[in-house]
């Protein structure tokens, strides 16, 4: 499972020129759903979400010190099978890593419910699934954070022949074996 979570001061999503969700400040946080995805992934990436600090401390001034919970912030959140596209191999996007429509509506609905669960159920808005939206949100800062619910695990790992200092090293320390960056510009090795 993916999502892109954007900091904003305003976002709103439109159907058919009509408004059908907006919020003030907190998170606009698009959500992909890949097709092995479960509620491991849910769980994991519903408890980041919130958690995450993307927020000043206005009393202090310091940076990277709230989540949107510690704010009393909103999320917007919106179903993007996109984010799950391989984009690697010609021009035309290929989505084969997207759950089915009626599946992803499930497993989204699902997510919808436990964020709402661990946070507060007023404070989360949606899109329409499905549906042809216009997102519109003013980002500040900008920030905008991808997160994976399993590192590398929708993105195509080409095997190399050696090693660098820029391959991607095992985190002895997750106890899982995902790979973890090492180098500025580091390439993925395989599995």
């Amino acid at each position: 499972m993916r999502a892109v979570v954007q900091r904003v001061s305003s976002a709103a999503v439109t159907v058919d020129n009509v408004v059908i969700s907006q919020i003030s400040k907190g998170l606009m946080v698009l959500v992909g759903i890949g097709t092995d995805d479960n509620n491991t992934d849910i769980e994991t990436l519903t408890k980041k979400i919130v958690s995450l600090r993307v927020f000043d401390d206005d009393a202090s001034g310091a940076m990277w010190k709230k989540s949107v919970k510690d704010i009393d912030g909103e999320i917007l959140c919106v179903s993007q099978f996109t984010l799950l596209a391989n984009t690697t191999k010609g021009n035309k996007p290929d989505f084969h890593r997207a759950m089915s429509t009626e599946a992803s509506r499930q497993m989204y609905a699902t997510f919808l419910e436990r964020i709402g669960h661990i946070y507060k159920p007023d404070k989360i808005k949606d899109g329409k699934f499905g549906a042809m939206m216009s997102v519109s949100l003013t980002n500040e800062g900008p920030v905008t954070f991808t997160l994976d619910s399993r590192k590398f695990e929708y993105v195509d790992q080409p095997a190399t022949g050696g090693s660098s200092k820029n391959d991607v090293a095992t985190d002895k320390t997750a106890g899982n074996g995902a790979p973890q960056v090492s180098g500025s510009e580091a390439t993925p090795v395989s599995k």
